[in-house]
């Protein structure tokens, strides 16, 4: 099923704040990424990318701005959120705008667009097709039973905030 989803002024003025920020972010050292979150019409937050500012490989433009807005917010989840950034999500990104609940994404450059200048995730795409004893990074399930331990006692647990 195809869903087409039309986009408002306000959302090209929340989108040109993305690639504003993506922009001004390459002129201060930062890779070419912006982000912004919006609820209600209003900007909760904003990141960009500091990967090799911050030496810190989850430090996107879109987690930034997920872990700002739920500062910002005092919540871990992000509903009625809307998430523009300048490139379509990484896995990673995407991952996290999931998890945080947000509803809604724009973006601008596709991962091709980002491919296309040496930010190429299709090998991650790949990997996570593939079984574990295949993929790159070898991966050994170990303690399973004592690890176990810690989802008893969560299952358990009686006042657990769910997320």
């Amino acid at each position: 099923m195809n869903k087409t989803v039309l986009y408002t002024s306000d959302d090209e003025r929340f989108m040109q704040m993305a690639i504003d920020l993506s922009v001004e972010n390459v002129a201060n050292g930062g890779g070419p990424f912006g982000a912004v979150i919006v609820r209600d019409g209003e900007v909760i937050a904003t990141g960009t990318n500091r990967v090799t500012a911050s030496c810190d490989p989850t430090a996107h433009a879109e987690v930034s701005a997920i872990r700002a807005a739920c500062a910002a917010v005092g919540d871990f989840k992000l509903g009625g959120c809307t998430i523009y950034s300048s490139c379509e999500p990484c896995p990673m990104c995407l991952s996290a705008i999931y998890w945080a609940g947000i509803e809604r994404i724009y973006y601008g450059n596709t991962k091709e667009d980002a491919k296309a200048i040496d930010f190429d995730d299709s090998f991650i795409y790949e990997q996570i097709a593939l079984p574990l004893s295949q993929r790159a990074i070898p991966t050994v399930n170990m303690m399973r039973e004592q690890a176990l331990r810690g989802f008893r006692l969560w299952s358990e647990k009686e006042d657990k905030i769910l997320y």
